[in-house]
């Protein structure tokens, strides 16, 4: 196959979300909304835990960093999206679309074994409760976060290496409002059958795999419970949580790599639930069911007032 330098298609062009101005408008209202709020939950999130004395443990550490990925999960769609959505001509050039998809798959590969790495966390903490500042050091805490950016990044490096080399010669319309491997490969000049069943394996199994893994986690936690004789309701609260968010990851994810292609509407619906709903209710999900988290979210939040209000007086000082 030829190199990309070969090929002659240098932009793409999404066809978008609809070209109904009323579904337009209340998407951008509904999106810009949703961006806004899920960027400073997840913000504040990240700004508590690394600044709140009381949060220095293994759980929120990984929900510090989950919050951190859930920034990055808003920012690569949300905002072109969001952008497109009055524009007729909506393009992206070739490197962008290449960089769009080498992130999306970092992004959700590292969200992965994150997820994996708090339901490690909560079966510690429920079922080897007394080990549980030996097992979860600060050492196997960092070993978590960097093995999720390692697989994060294979995951995605795998991916590129099937399609790096494609050549792109004719048809540059993408069915959608940003770039994703099934559809991209579709428009490459040469049989591409065998390198979409390879990146459908790859997502599938690594989807698939991980939501198995968690699967039975929780299930030898649940069966362990009853035999634990520390009670740990509020781990088991925490649990609670942590399913919800793993369902609401997921469930669309698995979709868009199990099931067929054809549903292009239920597609794009799903994509736009998964880029910035869920970055938003992960956030609200465990602020809520976390008492110490949601008072830690306020003290946050008051710090930043006054170090706004600090630097507001600083300011009108100098002028």
């Amino acid at each position: 196959m030829e190199g990309v330098n070969q090929s002659v298609v240098s932009e793409f062009v999404f066809l978008g979300l609809t070209n109904s101005w009323n579904i337009q408008l209340f998407l951008f209202v509904f999106s810009s909304t949703f961006y806004i709020a899920s960027m400073t939950g997840n913000s504040l999130i990240v700004f508590a835990v690394a600044s709140d004395p009381h949060l220095n443990s293994p759980m929120y550490f990984l929900l510090a960093n989950l919050s951190f990925i859930d920034l990055g999960i808003s920012s690569v769609t949300s905002p072109k999206m969001i952008y497109d959505l009055f524009r007729k001509h909506k393009v992206i050039s070739f490197r962008g679309c290449i960089t769009q998809i080498f992130f999306i798959h970092v992004i959700g590969g590292v969200e992965m074994v994150l997820l994996i790495a708090m339901a490690f966390d909560r079966y510690v903490a429920i079922c080897k409760l007394l080990y549980y500042l030996t097992i979860m050091s600060p050492k196997m805490c960092i070993l978590f976060s960097v093995a999720s950016w390692v697989v994060g990044c294979m995951h995605s490096l795998v991916q590129m290496a099937f399609v790096v080399n494609l050549p792109f010669c004719g048809p540059n319309v993408l069915d959608s409002f940003y770039c994703d491997f099934p559809r991209f490969i579709k428009l490459a000049c040469t049989d591409t059958y065998r390198l979409e069943l390879l990146v459908s394996i790859n997502s599938r199994f690594m989807s698939v795999g991980s939501f198995f893994i968690l699967i039975i986690s929780y299930i030898v936690i649940i069966f362990t419970v009853p035999h634990s004789s520390s009670g740990p309701s509020k781990a088991l609260s925490t649990l609670s949580a942590h399913v919800t968010v793993v369902v609401l990851f997921f469930g669309p994810v698995m979709f868009f790599y199990t099931w067929p292609s054809s549903y292009t509407h239920l597609v794009k619906f799903l994509a736009i639930y998964d880029a910035i709903v869920t970055p938003f209710l992960n956030p609200i999900i465990y602020t809520l069911r976390n008492q110490e988290m949601k008072m830690a979210v306020v003290r946050g939040f008051s710090k930043l007032m006054g170090y706004r209000q600090i630097l507001k007086h600083l300011t009108c000082e100098q002028s």
